[in-house]
This record gives structure tokens, C-alpha cells and sequence, in this order.
């Protein structure tokens, strides 16, 4: 990086109030490194009126350093809707930058890594879904916000992990059919449809880091660590949520923790999560499975500063496609979150 980013006395100022945030995750020799970046991204986000929009999995010298809004795919979507920025700079994977595009087509939109991708996303073409609608003609198609925008246009209505039960049913009261499409995830389908009388006819994506998750796995934290609190994601097999203490999206978890009846949780989801919020419950113990996201880690703070320095990677949607898919993107806004 240039010579200028030093840990300066600038810098050690500019930054103290978020040191007391990361100083859990993050060693004191790394963190002066981090810290000049941080200094200069914040720096240039004033310059440019930006604002940086964090997912939950983020580092956290980018979730408590630089993100401007932090949270799931619902609230980040929320959240760029109604941001008043000439630019949004997406800390997350391209799925989420190009929601942000479909809400925002006269802003600048940018992506710190333009391969930052998503196994999910990447499960399902157009075509297959397209196949899907003719072999069940009429049938609603929900499909989860984890997908490209063309994908998003093709649907009826999107969902998140937050709200997905209540979309089904709202999709299919709306079609008056008993059955939804619900695409890609297999495990998220399975698990609504747990949860809901609607038949749920599902894709077979699967994310790269909930699948690796065993009920194995969880029997053997709860035997290491007796009276633990076991926190999953909706993403993972129904049999390792059936083993779970609470399942929901990572907002539902995190709210869940300030309920929390023990003092030691493990949250199976990915890694970042458990550092991301361990500076709000000092008194938790997390137990990390640390199973990381390569499609999250994809985004740091070099390409974030470079992103907003340079401009890129800018998102570009068709707007025939993205019109579509806004239809579907806002239906999802105004049907909310179950928890």
C-alpha cells in the first residue's frame, strides 16, 4: 500500500473508538495495519457521500471498522433502499450488490470483488428455472434473495432466511395454489416447509458453508461442552436444526443471544458471526466452529479502499431484467421478517 497509510498519531486518533471493538479478534500489531486503511476508506466515503452496507459474515475490521449498515440480506436490502448516498459500496457477494442495483438503478453500486460469488447462487440457471414453470404451471415461484438478478426476475416474489415462511405462505395464498417453487436452497426449503402446510417443491443448491455442518458435529460440541447453547442457521440440514436450541436468519440469531440461557454458545453458521458480535455480550463464551465463507472473504479492506477510490467493480443489470426482478425484490420488502 502507499507509504502514506501509516499507523499515525492521525490514524490512532481517527480510530480509537473502534479498537475496544475488534481488540477480541484482531492482535494489536495487525490492527495497526488495518487501522490507516480503515482511517482512509472512512475518509473517502465522506469524500464521495458513499456508504458502505456490511453483511453479517464480514471481518471485523470491515463489519465495525468501515460498514455504514451491518446485517442480513433483508435489512441490508432495506437499508439501500432507503440510503440517500451517491454511492453504495456492497461489503457482501455479488447476489447482495446486485439487490442493491435493482433498488437503487441511478446509483453507483460497487462491489469490492466482482468474484465474490455464492454457491447458491450459482446452483441455478434461467433455463432451469424456466423448466420448473412448465412442469408446474401456475405454481408460485419464491425464490430465496441468494440468487443472481436474473434468477430474481423469473420469480414472483423473493425471500430471505428471515422471512421465508411467511412469503410461502403469502405467495401461495396470493396464487390461491397449495404449492410453491421455492428456489435454490434445498435445506432452507426443507426446513419451511416444516414449518408451513404449503407443499414446498425445492431445488437441490446447497451453501458451501452450512452443508459441512453435522448432527455428529453437534452432539460432539454438546459433549465437550456440557449445558452449551447450540444457534443454527436455516441454511443447514433439518436434521442439524432439529438439534439446534434456536434456528433462525443471522439477524433472528443475534437477537436471540441477548435471551440466551447459558453463558457459552456456539452459533453454526459462518465464523465471522461469532467474532462480529462478541464485542456486544462480553459475558458469552462463543464456541467457533470456524467454518468460513470463501466467497465472503473474498472482500477485505485493500479492495474496499480500492474499490472506492477507482469506482469499481460497478454492477450493471439490464433493465429489462431489472425491472423484473424489482417486482420480486419488493414484494419480499413489504411482506417483512418473521422474527
Amino acid at each position: 500500500m502507499p507509504g502514506t497509510l501509516a499507523y499515525t498519531p492521525q490514524v490512532a486518533e481517527a480510530t480509537e473508538h473502534i479498537w475496544p471493538k475488534v481488540e477480541g479478534s484482531i492482535p494489536r500489531f495487525e490492527w495497526e495495519m488495518k487501522a490507516p486503511l480503515i482511517a482512509e476508506i472512512n475518509r473517502l466515503k465522506r469524500e464521495r457521500n458513499a456508504v458502505i452496507l456490511g453483511h453479517n459474515y464480514q471481518v471485523p475490521e470491515i463489519f465495525h471498522g468501515v460498514a455504514d449498515f451491518k446485517g442480513d440480506s433483508l435489512g441490508l436490502a432495506r437499508a439501500a433502499r432507503d440510503t440517500d448516498a451517491d454511492v453504495i459500496v456492497f461489503c457482501g457477494v455479488h447476489f447482495m450488490a446486485e439487490t442493491a442495483k435493482i433498488l437503487n438503478p441511478g446509483r453507483t453500486v460497487l462491489i469490492p470483488d466482482p468474484d465474490a460469488g455464492c454457491s447458491l447462487s450459482e446452483s441455478i440457471t434461467v433455463e432451469d428455472v424456466r423448466l420448473l414453470k412448465q412442469r408446474h404451471p401456475g405454481v408460485p415461484v419464491v425464490t430465496y434473495v441468494n440468487t443472481p438478478a436474473s434468477i430474481k426476475a423469473e420469480s414472483d416474489i423473493c425471500c430471505t432466511s428471515a422471512n421465508a415462511v411467511r412469503v410461502v405462505e403469502a405467495a401461495a395464498a396470493d396464487a390461491g395454489s397449495d404449492r410453491v417453487i421455492f428456489l435454490p436452497d434445498e435445506y432452507l426449503a426443507r426446513n419451511v416447509a416444516a414449518e408451513t402446510d404449503v407443499r414446498v417443491i425445492a431445488w437441490h443448491g446447497r451453501c458451501v458453508v452450512h452443508e459441512q455442518f453435522t448432527v455428529d458435529q453437534i452432539r460432539a460440541y454438546r459433549e465437550q461442552y456440557p449445558g452449551i447453547e447450540v444457534i443454527a442457521h436455516p441454511e443447514c440440514s433439518p436434521e442439524v436444526c432439529e438439534e439446534a436450541d434456536f434456528v433462525g436468519s443471522t439477524t433472528g440469531m443475534i437477537g436471540y443471544l441477548d435471551d440466551a440461557r447459558s453463558n457459552r454458545v456456539i452459533m453454526v453458521t459462518e465464523c465471522s458471526m461469532s467474532d462480529n458480535v462478541q464485542e456486544a455480550h462480553p459475558d458469552l463464551e462463543f464456541v467457533k466452529p470456524c467454518t468460513l465463507c470463501p466467497h465472503m472473504k473474498k472482500i477485505t479492506l485493500e479492495n474496499t479502499l480500492a474499490s472506492l477510490q477507482d469506482l469499481r467493480y460497478e454492477i450493471e443489470i439490464p433493465e429489462n431484467v431489472r425491472a423484473r426482478a424489482l417486482a420480486a425484490v419488493e414484494r419480499m420488502l413489504e411482506v417483512g421478517r418473521d422474527d
